[in-house]
C-alpha cells in the first residue's frame, strides 16, 4: 500500500512542488501490518486492480468548487479549513482503530485455530492409545480362553464346555466376566487375567478421556469458526476504511493546502496536482504488474527447462513446469519452483517480526518472488487478508471439509478477495515473504476437517509431481 515518492519536477507555479506533494501524502504510508485484508478491495476481470477514477466530492467531502468559493471569502475558508482538518482527522482515525480491532481478531482467530488443532491431535492420541488397550485386553481374553479350552479338553467342569462352545462370549468383557467365575482357571493363571482387567479397564478409562477431548475439539472448532468469521468481518471493515483513505486523504490533503496558501497559486494547480499523483500512481502499478508476469513466464521457462534437462519433457516434474495445469483429476500444482521444505518438524523460523515454534503444516514451493499462485481447485475463497506468521494469506474451500491455503502473499499481491469463487488454475496471488518467512516462497496447505495434512501425499494422489 505504500505509495513511491515522485520524482523531482521543475517548479513553474502550475503545480505543487515536490515537497509538497510529500507533505499531502503523509499519512498515507501504512505500516507492515496496517492492510491486514483484502476483503473488500476492486478486482478487475484481469486479476488487477481497478484503476482509481478522478476526484468526485462524496456526500459530506468538499469539491473543488466548493473549495474555490471558500478560498473567496475569509470566514468561508477558515470554517472549510476546520471541516476538511476534522475530516481528516476521523479518516485517519478510522483506520487505525479498525486496523487494530481487525489485527486482534486475526491473532484470536490464529489462536483458536491452533488451539482446535492441539486438541484434535490430543483426542486422537487417546482414541489409539484406548484402541491399543482394547487390542491388549482381546488378546489376554482369547489367552485364557484357550487355555479354559484346554483345561476342558483335559477334564474340566461343564462350565468351561457351556461358556465356549455356546458361543455367547461375545466380547473381551462377556470372556473376562465369565472366566472371573471360574476359581481354578483363575488361581491358576491369575497374571494373565489381571493383565487382561486391567487391559480393560485402561481401555474403557482411555475411550472416556477420548471422548471428551473430542467434544473439547468440537467445541474448540466451533469457536475457531466463529473467530474466523468476525476475523474476516472486521478485516473487510479496515479495508474499506483504508480504500477511502487512499482514495481520498491525498485530495483532502491538497484542499487544505490550498485553502492556507497565501501565494497566487491556483485551486486549479492543487487540483492538477493530485491528478498528477493518481496518474503516476497507477503508472507504477502497471509496471509491478508486467514486472510480476515477466518474472512468472521466466519461472515457468526456467521449470520447463530443467524438467527436460532431466528427461520428463517437463510434464508433472518436481521444478514445476506444469504449474497452473489443470490435471485429470481436477488439481492443480500451486506454484512453481521445487519444495524447498517439506511438512513436519523443524526449527524455529522467524520473520518479519514472527515466529513459528509448532512445526512445519505444510510444504513450500521455492517460487520467485512476484511468481503467481494458483488456486489447487475450484473453490470459494473464505479468508484473504493478514494472518500473524502466515502473513498475506488466502484460504478456499472445496467442499467436503477440504481447505487449501497459500501463505506469505507479497504485500499487495492478492488477485482475488474474500467471498470470490475461483476456478482451478486462476491466479489468486503472487508470491512474497509476509509473516514468518526469511524469503520469497509459497506455504501451501490442504486442510481436512479443519486440521492441516501432509499435502505431498494428497497432491501426488491427484496426479501433481512434488
Amino acid at each position: 500500500m505504500r505509495k513511491d515518492l515522485l520524482t523531482p519536477v521543475d517548479d513553474c507555479g502550475c503545480a505543487p512542488t515536490p515537497a509538497e506533494m510529500q507533505e499531502f501524502s503523509r499519512g498515507r504510508l501504512l505500516s507492515r501490518r496496517g492492510a491486514i485484508a483484502l476483503g473488500a478491495f476492486g478486482v478487475a476481470a484481469g486479476g488487477f486492480l481497478i484503476a482509481q477514477p478522478a476526484w468526485a466530492a462524496l456526500p459530506g467531502y468538499p469539491s473543488w468548487d466548493d473549495v474555490q468559493r471558500a478560498k473567496n471569502n475569509e470566514s468561508a475558508k477558515n470554517a472549510e479549513i476546520g471541516r476538511i482538518q476534522n475530516l481528516i482527522q476521523q479518516m485517519q482515525a478510522d483506520v487505525a482503530a479498525k486496523q487494530a480491532l481487525a489485527e486482534q481478531l486475526a491473532g484470536e482467530y490464529a489462536q483458536a485455530q491452533l488451539d482446535f488443532e492441539a486438541a484434535a491431535e490430543r483426542a486422537e492420541q487417546l482414541q489409539q492409545q484406548a484402541d491399543a488397550e482394547s487390542a491388549k485386553a482381546d488378546a489376554a481374553s482369547q489367552k485364557l480362553g484357550k487355555l479354559a479350552a484346554q483345561q476342558y479338553r483335559n477334564g474340566g467342569d461343564d462350565a468351561a464346555l457351556d461358556l465356549f462352545f455356546s458361543g455367547s462370549a461375545a466380547s473381551a468383557d462377556d470372556l473376562l466376566a465369565r472366566l472371573g467365575t471360574m476359581d481354578q482357571l483363575v488361581v491358576a493363571n491369575r497374571s494373565v487375567y489381571t493383565e487382561a482387567v486391567a487391559a480393560r479397564d485402561n481401555a474403557k478409562n482411555l475411550s472416556n478421556q477420548a471422548q471428551v477431548a473430542r467434544d473439547e475439539r468440537d467445541r474448540l472448532q466451533r469457536e475457531a469458526e466463529a473467530k474466523m468469521v468476525k476475523a474476516q468481518d472486521a478485516a473487510t471493515a479496515a479495508q474499506a476504511a483504508l480504500d477511502n483513505q487512499t482514495a481520498n486523504l491525498a485530495t483532502l490533503q491538497a484542499q487544505l493546502a490550498a485553502l492556507q496558501d497565501t501565494t497566487a497559486k491556483t485551486v486549479a494547480a492543487y487540483q492538477a496536482g493530485v491528478e498528477e499523483e493518481r496518474r503516476r500512481e497507477e503508472e507504477r502499478k502497471r509496471r509491478e504488474r508486467e514486472e510480476a508476469a515477466r518474472r512468472a513466464a521466466e519461472a515457468a521457462a526456467a521449470a520447463a527447462a530443467a524438467a527436460a534437462a532431466a528427461g520428463n519433457g517437463g510434464g508433472g516434474s518436481s521444478s514445476g513446469g506444469d504449474a497452473g495445469q489443470v490435471k485429470p483429476s481436477g488439481w492443480v500444482r500451486p506454484g512453481y519452483g521445487g519444495i524447498s521444505s517439506w511438512f513436519g518438524t523443524r526449527g524455529t523460523i522467524c520473520g518479519n517480526g514472527y515466529c513459528t515454534t509448532s512445526g512445519h503444516r505444510g510444504i513450500d514451493f521455492a517460487g520467485g518472488c512476484g511468481s503467481p499462485i494458483f488456486a489447487a481447485n475450484s473453490g470459494r475463497v473464505i479468508w484473504a487478508g493478514y494472518l500473524d506468521s502466515w502473513g498475506n494469506y488466502i484460504k478456499i474451500d472445496h467442499g467436503g471439509g477440504l481447505v487449501t491455503a497459500y501463505a506469505h502473499i507479497r504485500s499487495g499481491g492478492y488477485a482475488v478477495g474474500y467471498g470470490a469463487n475461483v476456478g482451478a488454475g486462476q491466479t489468486i496471488a503472487y508470491v512474497g515473504s509476509t509473516g514468518a518467512s526469511t524469503g520469497c516462497h509459497l506455504h501451501f496447505e490442504v486442510w481436512q476437517n479443519g486440521v492441516r495434512i501432509d499435502p505431498a501425499p494428497f497432491l501426488r494422489a491427484r496426479g501433481i509431481s512434488v
